[in-house]
C-alpha cells in the first residue's frame, strides 16, 4: 500500500519575514521556487506550526530585518526550530525593479530568496541580560536629550521676555541657586508665571528620573559582574564612567571583534569608498555606525588627546597634514585600539606601554 504521508526530511525551506506591527509578510522557497507567499498574524508560534504541518521532517531557515521589534522574534522562532537571523537591511542585495516597487510581499520574496542564495550575514544577538542592560543605558541617553530639551526651552521662554541671565550663571550652569535665581522672575501675569513654574518642574523631573536611572546602571553593573570591567576601561586616558557604561552596555562582547578593523566598522570610524573604473574616492565617515558610540568615543578622544602625551605627539604630527577634525578620527581609532586591549586582557591601562 502507498505511503501518502507527507515527508520533507533533508529538504531545506527558506522564509522570509518582512515583520510588521500587526501583520507579518512571508515568502518561502524551497529548491528556488517561491512556494507561498502569504500575510499572518505576528506570531512566531503560528509560523511554527504551519511549517511543521505542511513541510513536515524538512529543515527551516527564516530571516527579518533589524528593526523596532527587537530581537524576541528570533529566540522564539529557534525555541520552535526555526534556524533564525537578523540582517541589517543596508546588507540585503535589492534588485532595481525591488527599488521601485516596494512592496510588503516583495520584501520577504527578497528576504528569502537572497537567505536561499546564502547571501545574508545575520547581525550579532545580545543576551536577554545584555539587551536590557543596554536599554537602562539608552533609556539614560534619551533622559540627558531630554533634560536638554527643557533647559533650552526654558532659556528660550527667557530670552523671549527680555529676562536677561548673568554671564557667570551661563558658564556654571543649571545649580541650585541659578535654579532659585530664574524662580524670582516676575510676569505680567499668572500664565507668565505658571508657564515657567511647569518649565522648571519638567527640568527637576527629568534631573530626579536621570538619577535614579543612572543609580539603578550602577547597580546592576555590580549585580551582574560587569563592575571591574567598568573601573578597568576608567583607567584608559578620556574614558569617563558615561562613556565605560556606553562601551559595555553597547559592545557587550569584544571577542566578538577579531581585528580592530571590525571594531572600528562597528562603531563607525571608517571611510565610505567610491569606486568607478580606475578612479577611488574616499569619502567621508561611513553613515553606518553605532549613534550610541561614535560621538561620545570621539568626544573621550578630544579629552584623551590632552591628557595623554602619545595622543598629544600624534594628534600634533596629524595636523601638519590634514585638519582636526579628521585628525581625531584616527586619534579615536587609537583610543579605541586601547579600549580593546584593555577589555581583552583584563588589564588595568599603563601610559606608554599599549600603543
Amino acid at each position: 500500500m502507498e505511503n501518502n504521508k507527507l515527508d520533507f526530511s533533508s529538504q531545506n525551506f527558506y522564509v522570509g519575514i518582512d515583520v510588521h506591527k500587526k501583520l507579518w509578510s512571508v515568502g518561502i522557497i524551497c529548491n528556488n521556487n517561491l512556494l507561498k507567499r502569504f500575510t499572518m498574524d505576528p506570531d512566531p508560534k503560528i509560523l511554527s506550526e504551519y511549517m511543521h504541518r505542511n513541510y513536515p521532517g524538512g529543515n527551516y531557515f527564516s530571516v527579518y530585518e533589524a528593526g523596532f521589534s527587537g530581537y524576541w522574534i528570533d529566540r522564539a522562532l529557534k525555541e520552535k526550530g526555526i534556524n533564525n537571523i537578523i540582517v541589517n537591511p543596508a546588507d540585503i542585495p535589492t534588485k532595481n525593479k525591488e527599488r521601485i516597487s516596494k512592496t510588503d510581499k516583495i520584501d520577504a520574496r527578497k528576504l528569502a530568496r537572497e537567505l536561499s542564495n546564502q547571501q545574508l550575514e545575520g547581525i550579532y544577538i545580545p543576551g536577554q541580560l545584555q539587551e536590557e542592560l543596554r536599554s537602562l543605558s539608552r533609556l539614560r541617553i534619551q533622559l540627558v536629550r531630554d533634560q536638554t530639551r527643557v533647559k533650552n526651552q526654558i532659556k528660550s521662554m527667557l530670552m523671549y521676555y527680555g529676562k536677561r541671565i548673568p554671564e557667570d550663571f551661563e558658564k556654571k550652569g543649571w545649580s541650585k541657586r541659578f535654579i532659585k535665581y530664574i524662580e524670582a522672575f516676575d510676569f505680567t501675569t499668572i500664565a507668565g508665571a505658571d508657564c515657567l513654574r511647569i518649565n522648571i518642574e519638567r527640568f527637576h523631573r527629568d534631573h530626579d528620573m536621570l538619577k535614579e536611572v543612572l543609580r539603578k546602571i550602577k547597580d546592576n553593573l555590580r549585580d551582574y559582574g560587569f563592575e571591574d570591567l567598568v573601573e578597568r576601561l576608567k583607567s584608559i586616558p578620556g574614558i569617563s564612567f558615561i562613556t565605560a557604561i556606553a562601551l559595555v552596555t553597547e559592545i557587550m562582547d569584544i571577542n566578538r571583534f577579531k581585528r580592530l578593523d571590525e571594531l572600528c566598522s562597528y562603531v563607525g570610524l571608517v571611510p565610505s569608498m567610491r569606486d568607478s573604473g580606475e578612479t577611488e574616492k574616499t569619502m567621508g565617515l561611513s553613515r553606518r555606525q553605532s549613534k550610541y558610540l561614535r560621538n561620545v568615543l570621539i568626544e573621550s578622544s578630544w579629552v584623551a588627546m590632552k591628557v595623554d602625551p602619545a595622543l598629544t605627539m600624534s594628534f600634533n604630527q596629524l595636523i601638519k597634514r590634514m585638519p582636526k577634525q579628521k585628525a581625531i578620527i584616527k586619534i579615536a581609532k587609537k583610543l579605541l585600539n586601547r579600549i580593546k586591549y584593555v577589555w581583552k586582557n583584563n588589564q588595568t591601562y599603563q601610559t606608554a606601554v599599549v600603543a
